[in-house]
């Protein structure tokens, strides 16, 4: 397994170095800091901004403390408590990381509000090798992956160029989903892990349409206050995911799943339309 871990590293690296050298760099655009909702409330610049990271604070803690006090979430695995534990550090890591940033947007204070997402993100990826492909690689990646993405963002830094961070933002946003619906779960309750990508997939959009939500809004809320409140439901979603499963005795994946059931939808439609009836001559007396 070890030779596996490593030719897959290899693979990976491989694949990133040319993909460094057959695209061109992607600056950072600065009109990324212009939101639509620059209002200031209580002394607070770009309020709506600011707070609306509090929930990822809340879940962050209580995801935390969970994972430690009487491993309320049955964590049977080493590896998993360190991931889970660094995704939900992460998370409550962005509540103050994107709050500084949005109180003066810029480039310096971006730096702190994509770090803890990274953090996130590659701890995520670390889970899944765990669960779904192998423990003693999932742990081992750990360390590796969480300095992967602190360097992608230390190179978009020194060299304004956001492919390394882009990689590490996207592909997670890719491969979970589809891991999670092809690969075989040591858990229950896999559903949860695309409620959380599809949350995810919401955020992004919203953040994307932050001027156009605030102007179909009246000027209420702008797309990136609510791409805020969208993204805590990631850690919501995994958390009461946490707080259900139990292990997973079968060991099914999401496909074979649907595919099972898909054929007995199609078996009970087939045997309805089969359905056949016996008619019995009746007789009939004429009128004298």
């Amino acid at each position: 397994m070890k030779r596996r871990t490593i030719v897959a590293w290899a693979a990976a690296i491989f694949l990133f170095v040319v993909l460094m050298i057959v695209t061109p760099a992607i600056p950072q655009s600065q009109e990324y800091h212009d939101f639509a909702d620059k209002r200031e409330y209580f002394g607070i610049p770009n309020t709506l901004n600011v707070v609306s990271n509090f929930p990822f604070l809340i879940v962050g803690l209580i995801g935390l403390i969970l994972c430690f006090h009487g491993n309320y979430f049955k964590l049977s695995l080493q590896g998993e408590i360190w991931a889970w534990a660094c995704f939900f550090v992460g998370v409550a890591a962005v509540a103050f990381g994107s709050s500084y940033y949005h109180l003066k947007p810029n480039d310096a204070r971006l730096v702190w509000d994509r770090l803890p997402m990274t953090i996130a993100f590659t701890s995520i990826m670390a889970l899944f090798v765990i669960e779904r492909v192998d423990e003693k690689a999932g742990t081992i990646s750990i360390v590796p992956l969480v300095l992967v993405g602190i360097v992608s963002i230390l190179y978009w830094r020194f060299f304004d160029d956001l492919r390394p961070y882009a990689i590490i933002q996207f592909v997670p946003c890719i491969a979970i989903p589809v891991m999670a619906i092809i690969l075989p779960p040591m858990y229950t309750h896999s559903l949860y892990w695309l409620w959380a990508a599809g949350f995810y997939l919401l955020a992004k959009i919203e953040e994307a349409a932050d001027k156009v939500i605030y102007e179909w809004t009246h000027h209420i809320v702008s797309g990136h206050t609510l791409k805020h409140l969208c993204a805590a439901m990631v850690p919501v979603f995994l958390t009461l995911m946490l707080a259900k499963r139990r292990i997973e005795p079968e060991r099914q994946s999401l496909f074979e799943i649907w595919r099972i059931s898909w054929r007995r939808m199609k078996a009970g439609r087939y045997e309805v339309e089969s359905l056949s009836c016996d008619y019995t001559d009746v007789k009939t007396t004429e009128p004298q």
